[in-house]
């Protein structure tokens, strides 16, 4: 029988709710975020808090090793500003206005998605009986199998713009449109999937070429004149950011120094030595054989048998092949590069569920046993989901350590006002200016000495030093250290360790450390299930 494909009304439904509760409880497990988000969290920060006031935003002092758009940041804080306001006026914690700006990219990412399926569906064609549910359980995979910390919500309104891109292929030049907005004002290497797609279609004879040239070159035009216009003011000089992105990564070839700037590793990056002195390179093959086998888990098989059961999904699949096959050539390797590819393979795992779900009555064994094997892969994959997300909530203690500090002085100790120094472990591993409180002041200066700390009238220190002359360790917060897999039962686990530390003052005498279990309190690694 042939599915009938949904009408706007039917766009949303009891899957959507379902990625929907799962984006909520991640933001509230991970509310903090790390350095390859920074830039956009902080912009957001001050264009909510300090409007017009660039002197005071963050990006001028810490500018980075190459420019970004703001124009992602400044479409989240429009529409979160109404709510900030109203959080403003009823003195509610800066904190959850972080909240409300990932819900709201979450929001627009929802909508994307939903859009995704209707493509998917009424255009596709996908003969497959109900299409439409096994679309929604294949990018619900990819919501829960993948580290939360590295998906849509981490990369902001790009991965939305080339996804919407994708998935539009059948709309032919609007599809090659959104590619190129992309590619202009979010992520230059949106360039290297726009190429395979662009000749995908221009083979299928989709569109013609010079119209293609002619809507793409105003496209371009105009994105790029948009970037510069509004990027130019906040940075204060004329700049083009994702151009300079391309120079820095392509033209000089210097990709590789981005690692110099991770300070921990992520639950997909296992057993990474991580220092500001790394640079972190990966061999050709890294994507295929280590990022996507983790990310996806079940999906990447089923992907791969969907395209053999469904070959119309080919055009869409061998696209993304080629666009993580030409990132592969750069030595500096990270999931979030190619993470736009990943609902791509998904709708081919989707397909190949729906094929496997419509013969799994069919006379004979083998269809039998595939749909027992894609449950049981599948309930292997919500299993694991459930312990990286535990992983990534401990992937944090920057975040952590500060709201401890604040919570603890203010209620344990007569310290209404500090002078907090934050060191780059703690900087990338979740503080953001969302994390701060009034009346207490902070320092992110690089390059002091142990001992110049004591000279520079600080209160706290969150430091990845458990030691530092005329200072009290207070306390040692965890961060996440690996996963082990437990032998004398079979369960995988999150092991952490202290990675930041909370200091004080020796001068502050009198206040009351009762609340504070001491460093010496941490018993050696933590385990959880």
């Amino acid at each position: 029988m042939r599915a009938s494909a949904p009408t706007a009304g039917q766009l949303v439904d009891r899957w959507d709710v379902l990625m929907a509760a799962i984006a909520g409880l991640h933001i509230v497990l991970t509310p903090y975020t790390k350095v390859e988000e920074s830039f956009n969290i902080q912009a957001m920060h001050d264009i909510l808090f300090h409007q017009e006031n660039l002197h005071q935003y963050d990006h001028l002092e810490f500018p980075g090793v190459v420019p970004r758009t703001f124009l992602g940041a400044i479409f989240v804080s429009m529409v979160a500003y109404p709510f900030v306001f109203a959080m403003k006026l009823l003195g509610i914690p800066k904190l959850y206005a972080l909240f409300t700006g990932l819900e709201t990219v979450w929001s627009a990412n929802l909508q994307i998605f939903c859009n995704i399926d209707y493509c998917s569906v009424s255009s596709l064609v996908l003969l497959l009986s109900p299409p439409a549910e096994y679309f929604r359980i294949g990018f619900g995979t990819f919501l829960e199998d993948s580290d939360f910390e590295m998906n849509l919500r981490r990369i902001w309104c790009p991965c939305a713009v080339s996804e919407s891109g994708i998935y539009q292929l059948v709309e032919r030049i609007p599809g090659i449109n959104f590619e190129v907005v992309a590619a202009a004002v979010f992520r230059c290497d949106m360039i290297l999937l726009l190429a395979p797609v662009g000749a995908t279609l221009l083979l299928a004879r989709s569109i013609s070429f010079w119209n293609a040239v002619k809507c793409c070159a105003i496209t371009a035009i105009l994105s790029i004149g948009l970037s510069v216009a509004v990027d130019s003011i906040f940075w204060q000089r004329r700049v083009w950011p994702e151009f300079e992105v391309l120079w820095f990564n392509s033209v000089l070839n210097r990709s590789s120094e981005w690692g110099r700037f991770r300070s921990m590793a992520s639950p997909f990056e296992l057993n990474v030595k991580t220092s500001l002195a790394y640079q972190k390179t990966s061999p050709f093959h890294w994507y295929f054989t280590s990022a996507l086998p983790r990310a996806m888990m079940a999906g990447l098989p089923l992907a791969l048998l969907g395209v053999l059961l469904e070959r119309r999904t080919a055009k869409f699949v061998l696209p993304v092949l080629i666009f993580i096959t030409l990132y592969s050539k750069l030595p500096h390797k990270e999931l979030r590069f190619i993470l736009v590819g990943v609902p791509v393979l998904n709708i081919a795992g989707a397909t190949a569920m729906a094929r496997i779900y419509n013969n799994r009555w069919k006379p004979g064994f083998i269809w039998r046993t595939f749909y027992s094997l894609a449950l049981v892969m599948l309930m292997a994959s919500f299993g694991v989901s459930m312990v990286i997300a535990a992983a990534s909530h401990a992937n944090y203690p920057g975040g952590h350590a500060l709201r401890v500090l604040h919570s603890k002085e203010a209620v344990a100790s007569e310290v209404s006002e500090g002078f907090v120094h934050i060191d780059v472990l703690t900087a990338m591993t979740g503080v953001s200016r969302f994390c701060e409180v009034p009346h207490w002041r902070y320092s992110k200066e690089e390059g002091l000495f142990l001992e110049d700390y004591s000279l520079r009238n600080f209160t706290h220190l969150l430091n990845e030093k458990d030691s530092i002359p005329g200072f009290l360790c207070l306390q040692a917060i965890p961060g996440f250290s690996r996963l082990r897999l437990q032998k004398t039962f079979p369960q995988l686990l999150v092991v952490t360790e202290p990675k930041v530390f909370v200091h004080r003052a020796e001068y502050l005498d009198d206040a009351d450390t009762g609340e504070w279990p001491g460093c010496d309190a941490w018993s050696g690694t933590g385990w959880f299930g």
